[in-house]
């Protein structure tokens, strides 16, 4: 007999399943009496930094004793990781608890939820278990109908507009744009990255928010700051960050100080150092602004041509696009699959890639292995998938 009957419910529903559109999310929260009405909200899209800006939100009103909740997906090594509340990660037990009250009032069948739609109702319910004042959400495709974008929010939040899942938000980055605009409010705040959008996206993002009432402001990365996420590009998370915490809350100097230094964002950019083995290198970069940003991190910091790549990523992805500025600044590289069902075989990206030079491997531990018996000072990197990086964290944990 089961000990985690909501979470091995949660599993049962399969996490790859997409189904746009907020009925399902609406009829399951108002079985539950609509939690998300009992917390205020800041929502969060874009193609890229969304995480690390929820999470940078997160602990700036920690800082400013705002009792607040965090969301975002996917996880790396456990579904835990995807609530936090006073950022601190939710107990499996009580996350368990909360999807197993889910479950019992989910329609079933292909009527029911998928797996992130009750992940999010159970988030939600969580928030108001915590009587969380402040909701901070990352949107989880797109915007428009993503399950997130039943709340209401007082500040959305659009990082950027960039080619990513355009089999569902296109066929064109106007496209997107207009799905990410979908997450703006009447009346409310808007706010969007000066940098890494087009500007006939913007024109796009500037006309939905006319059209809806919202307030769009573009904001201009942060300058002068000291902030421990790595990566030029977390410049313009940073001053996302900074401007969303302080429409909600009051934050002095000392505030700030201490919520950035708290800011823990694994996987993007995660220097992890190993007794008497290489350093790895993870990054989540799946697509190709991704990629461009880390491959800018290692020309600067000088780890251009120094680092090993172990790489793998999901089908639907560009992976070619991900792909070639890393590898232009890799050593050895290996290939792996990634664990999900929707990964590229090692063999079938060989092929895609047009290198049928590269080495493949079963497996991202033999992949590893094989990468540290390279001579060499420079890290191994990881990269082409959060999947991957979530994987060698848990090697990593179970080393």
């Amino acid at each position: 007999m089961t000990n985690s009957p909501g979470l091995d419910w949660l599993d049962s529903l399969g996490p790859q399943r997409i189904r746009p559109g907020l009925s399902r999310t609406r009829a399951l929260l108002a079985s539950l009496g609509n939690p998300q009405s009992f917390f205020s909200s800041i929502l969060i899209g874009g193609t890229n930094g969304k995480g690390s800006t929820a999470a940078t939100i997160s602990a700036l009103l920690a800082a400013a004793g705002v009792r607040a909740g965090l969301y975002t997906s996917p996880h790396l090594v456990s579904v835990t990781e995807r609530v936090r509340i006073d950022d601190v990660d939710v107990s499996t037990d009580k996350l368990d608890r909360a999807l197993t009250l889910v479950s019992r009032v989910a329609a079933p069948g292909l009527r029911g939820p998928t797996y992130f739609e009750a992940l999010t109702a159970a988030a939600f319910e969580l928030f108001r278990r915590a009587r969380v004042r402040t909701a901070v959400v990352e949107v989880g495709i797109g915007g428009r109908l993503d399950a997130t974008n039943v709340l209401s929010p007082e500040v959305s939040v659009v990082t950027n507009v960039a080619a990513d899942h355009l089999d569902v938000l296109g066929p064109a980055l106007e496209n997107v744009a207009r799905e990410k605009a979908g997450i703006f409010r009447k009346g409310q705040p808007a706010l969007l990255g000066a940098t890494g959008t087009a500007a006939s996206e913007r024109v796009v993002l500037h006309a939905e928010a006319r059209r809806i009432g919202a307030r769009l402001v573009e904001i201009p990365p942060a300058a002068g700051i000291s902030f421990p996420l790595p990566g030029a590009h977390q410049k313009q998370n940073l001053a996302l960050a900074l401007a969303a915490a302080r429409a909600v809350a009051p934050l002095d100097e000392a505030a700030v100080s201490r919520g950035l230094a708290a800011v823990r964002w694994p996987g993007r950019l995660q220097r992890l150092e190993r007794d008497g083995a290489r350093p790895l290198l993870l990054d989540g970069a799946h697509n190709p602004p991704g990629a461009s940003a880390l491959a800018a991190h290692l020309d600067v910091t000088g780890l251009s041509g120094r680092v090993d790549l172990l790489f793998g990523g999901l089908r639907d992805k560009d992976l070619p696009g991900v792909f070639a500025p890393l590898a232009a600044r890799a050593r050895r590289i290996v290939l792996v699959a990634p664990e999900s069902p929707r990964a590229e075989k090692p063999e079938a990206l060989r092929a895609r890639l047009g290198r049928p030079d590269l080495e493949t491997a079963d497996s991202a531990a033999e992949g590893l292995a094989r990468l540290e018996k390279a001579d060499g000072d420079g890290p191994i990197l990881v990269a082409g998938s959060l999947y991957l990086v979530g994987e060698v964290l848990r090697l990593r944990s179970r080393a």
